[in-house]
């Protein structure tokens, strides 16, 4: 999901854990995140604890471990920039676009 700003990460997050949760019947094991605040906070620690959810941190400035979401994240803001692009909108606005959705 794209998202305007990065405060509603944690927002969606909750929402698409009680989709895996009840559609597919799935549980959420652990997840990983960088030390940022989007999920470094007491609500995302509520929110684990209340779920069982183990979450864990990656080392400050070292995007190698977290790899598969980093190279994920570029193939999302490549994708986006081909369609955009090939929509035949202005430079700028896709420039725009992908910094602040990403």
């Amino acid at each position: 999901m794209f998202l305007k700003t990065k405060n509603k990460a944690f927002d969606i997050f909750c929402k698409l854990a009680k989709v895996i949760q009840n559609e597919k019947g799935l549980n959420i094991v652990s997840i990983r995140s960088d030390l940022r605040g989007e999920f470094q906070n007491e609500s995302s620690e509520n929110f684990c604890e209340e779920n069982g959810i183990h979450h864990n941190f990656s080392v400050p400035r070292t995007p190698q471990q977290n790899g598969i979401v980093e190279r994920k994240n570029r193939s999302l803001e490549e994708g986006s920039r081909t369609f955009v692009n090939e929509t035949r909108l202005p430079k700028y606005f896709w420039e725009n676009a992908l910094h602040t959705s990403c």
